[in-house]
């Protein structure tokens, strides 16, 4: 509960400059020159947390190694990508770990409206691309993703898995098995669930239970039978407890939101920090992120002791 006050502390105090920011007519940052100027390397760096598990991991895994390092950290949780990302704009944040391809068509909604046709796609390649080219010119830059995804996925029981012989989501459209899956209400339109589903894999969707996306809700309709499969994350840190494992998303419907660092540019934006934080991607796995959420969530450790021991652990971070 103090970890949880403190974040809501952090996030109360910068509110008022981030909305400032967000609402004001001033110069944007491509419009001051930062865009061409060389990038910054300064020694007080704050790393934004969207202030969910996995978001504080990354970001307290961030500001260790850059102290490491020999910079000055400090950590700030915003929840809201409204508030953070102009805040990442303006220099208020430096650094914060984000999706590549769900920050990309968020990026390109801001830029081209709500209904232009979605940049983040499977392929990792062009999703990077399209990010960068939309992060650009607002003086930001993002730094190379590593091994780590956290995309929308889908579990079964593990009994069921075993039962009709399933590994994969092509092996469950090849049984013919009807399934009613639990998931939020927006899975009927969107592509990457039922109609994708559907499409790709041929999968017998018989319906949708509403129940949300990785919900205790939804793993208990699917752990009692009520439902067959439901809609979660790949880094999801509770699945076992439910007696629930995934399905691989074999032919790639899911976008590639793989785990990228976002960073201001004019102040972080130097070979030093890529590098830095670059030692983190090279060994960051999904499954590491799954153990480190699993930590925090279901055993109550707090994230900067789970990060600590994590980098510990994989020689990058000195007792």
């Amino acid at each position: 509960m103090a970890a949880l006050r403190r974040r809501a502390a952090a996030a109360a105090a910068l509110l008022p400059l981030l909305l400032i920011g967000a609402c004001g007519g001033g110069p944007s940052l491509e419009n001051q020159g930062a865009v061409t100027a060389p990038p910054g390397d300064s020694k007080h760096l704050t790393i934004g947390t969207a202030g969910f598990t996995e978001s504080d991991l990354l970001a307290q895994m961030y500001a260790l190694l850059l102290k490491q390092a020999g910079y000055s950290t400090k950590i700030l949780s915003v929840a809201n990508r409204e508030l953070y990302e102009p805040a990442l704009e303006s220099g208020q944040i430096d650094v914060v770990p984000e999706y590549a391809a769900t920050f990309a068509d968020w990026l390109n909604a801001k830029a081209n409206g709500a209904k232009a046709p979605p940049v983040g796609s499977p392929d990792l390649d062009a999703t990077m691309k399209a990010l960068r080219g939309l992060a650009a010119p607002r003086g930001l830059a993002v730094l190379d993703p590593g091994k780590a995804v956290d995309q929308n996925a889908f579990a079964v029981t593990t009994a069921y898995a075993k039962q009709h012989r399933l590994k994969t989501l092509s092996d469950l459209g090849a049984s013919g098995l009807k399934v009613r899956l639990a998931a939020g209400d927006e899975c009927v339109q969107r592509p990457y669930c039922e109609p994708g589903l559907k499409k790709t894999y041929g999968i017998d969707v018989t319906g949708v239970d509403p129940k949300g996306v990785g919900t205790t809700q939804s793993k208990k309709a699917v752990q009692d039978g009520k439902d067959q499969m439901m809609l979660t994350t790949t880094t999801d840190a509770t699945l076992s407890d439910f007696g629930l494992v995934l399905l691989a998303d074999d032919r790639h419907l899911q976008n590639a939101d793989y785990i990228v660092p976002v960073v201001n540019r004019a102040r972080a934006g130097s070979e030093r920090v890529a590098d830095v934080l670059g030692a983190l991607n090279s060994v960051l796995t999904t499954q590491d992120l799954a153990s480190m959420n699993q930590q925090v969530d279901s055993w109550r450790r707090l994230p900067e002791d789970v990060a600590r021991s994590y980098l510990e652990s994989k020689g990058l971070l000195k007792n």
